[in-house]
């Protein structure tokens, strides 16, 4: 089984007519759209409907119609197979692939390896795991100068004050 990409995070169930909140782990929120398919360990289901509500999806699955129903898929992972993921444009990368990628400068010294990424809004931020520090990169084209996903390396040129 190819490795799948977790989309959604089950966190409770909503009223009594088989929904389900979940919160989403996915910046595409299309990936919610009615007649979707997602997997539930090894089940595959297929979205009969969904809506936003705050942070969270309401998501209803075809076959589900009652509490009774879904009340074991709480705290339980939504996920799709890596060939459903949408495209990206050039130089946009998924989190998971940038993940445990080693960190270089441009002298080609070792900073450390990516262990997470946030985002603060403006632009996504590698938070690099260095043997004796922890450097916060900012994924902006000024600093990131490449990224090789295949060979899991990123070369950065380090802005004044970043890497103090």
């Amino acid at each position: 089984m190819d490795k799948r990409i977790k989309v959604g995070k089950i966190t409770s169930t909503h009223g009594v007519r088989g929904e389900v909140k979940v919160y989403p782990l996915t910046d595409f929120p299309a990936r919610f759209k009615k007649g979707n398919k997602v997997f539930l360990g090894e089940d595959q289901l297929t979205i009969e409907r969904s809506r936003p509500q705050k942070n969270l999806y309401i998501l209803k699955f075809e076959g589900f119609d009652n509490i009774n129903d879904i009340l074991k898929f709480k705290d339980k992972y939504l996920e799709i197979n890596k060939e459903q993921l949408t495209p990206l444009e050039e130089g946009e990368y998924y989190i998971f692939d940038i993940m445990d990628c080693e960190v270089y400068d441009d002298s080609d010294n070792f900073l450390g390896i990516v262990t997470s990424v946030f985002s603060t809004g403006s632009n996504d931020v590698y938070v690099v795991k260095g043997e004796n520090k922890e450097y916060l990169i900012p994924a902006i084209e000024s600093v990131i100068s490449s990224v090789d996903i295949d060979k899991k390396k990123i070369i950065i040129t380090p802005i004044e004050g970043l890497l103090e």
